[in-house]
C-alpha cells in the first residue's frame, strides 16, 4: 500500500499497482522477453516461405545444433547457465517449427502460399534471427529468478493479454514453456 495525502483523487490507502507514476512493475522483463519472442516468431512466415518455395523440410537438425552450441558458449556473457539458456532456445526452436509445419499445412491445403513477398534465408532471415538470439538471452537474464506457479500465473496473464491468433499464441506458450522452472 501507498499513502497518499495530496492526492484527492485516490484513496488515502491505495495498492501500489493502481498509483501514478508507479515504479515498473516485475511482469515488464516478462513482458519485454514476451515481445522479442514474438519478434522471432513472427519470422518463421519467411523461413517457411523459403523452405516451401525450394522444396526444403522444416526440420534443419545441423542448423538447430549450431544454435543451440552457440547459445551454450555465449550463455556466460549474459550470466546464465548454459543449459538453461539451451533448453530456453530449444523451446524457441520448437515453437518456430511449429508455426511452420502449421503454416505449411494450411498452404498446402490452399494448393498456394500467399502472395508475401519472399526474403532471402541466409542474407537477410538468419542475420536477423542471430541478432535475436543476442536480445532473447538478454531478456532472459534480466528475468526475475521465481518459479513455480506465481511465475506461471504471471506468463499465463501476459500470454492472454496479447491478443494474439491461435497459432501465434500456441507457438508463444510452446516458446516459454521451461520459462517458470527452475533451472
Amino acid at each position: 500500500m501507498i499513502f497518499h495525502v495530496a492526492n484527492e483523487e485516490l484513496a488515502l490507502s491505495t495498492p501500489q499497482d493502481q498509483c501514478p507514476g508507479r515504479p515498473p512493475s516485475a511482469e515488464e522483463p516478462l513482458d519485454t522477453l514476451l515481445d522479442a519472442i514474438e519478434q522471432r516468431l513472427a519470422s518463421a512466415e519467411f523461413v517457411a516461405l523459403h523452405k516451401w518455395d525450394r522444396g526444403q523440410p522444416v526440420q534443419d537438425g545441423k542448423r538447430e545444433l549450431q544454435i543451440l552450441d552457440g547459445v551454450r558458449n555465449n550463455a556466460w556473457r549474459y550470466q546464465l547457465p548454459a543449459e538453461r539458456a539451451a533448453a530456453f532456445f530449444a523451446d524457441q526452436i520448437e515453437a518456430h517449427k511449429m508455426v511452420q509445419y502449421s503454416l505449411l499445412n494450411r498452404w498446402h491445403s490452399r494448393g498456394r502460399t500467399p502472395d508475401t513477398p519472399r526474403r532471402d534465408l541466409k542474407q537477410e532471415l538468419r542475420p536477423e534471427l542471430d541478432a535475436l538470439q543476442a536480445k532473447l538471452l538478454q531478456h532472459l537474464a534480466s528475468l526475475p529468478s521465481d518459479s513455480g506457479s506465481a511465475c506461471n500465473q504471471r506468463l499465463t496473464i501476459s500470454i492472454n493479454e496479447r491478443g494474439l491468433s491461435p497459432l501465434m499464441k500456441q507457438a508463444l506458450v510452446r516458446a516459454t514453456g521451461q520459462l517458470c522452472d527452475p533451472h
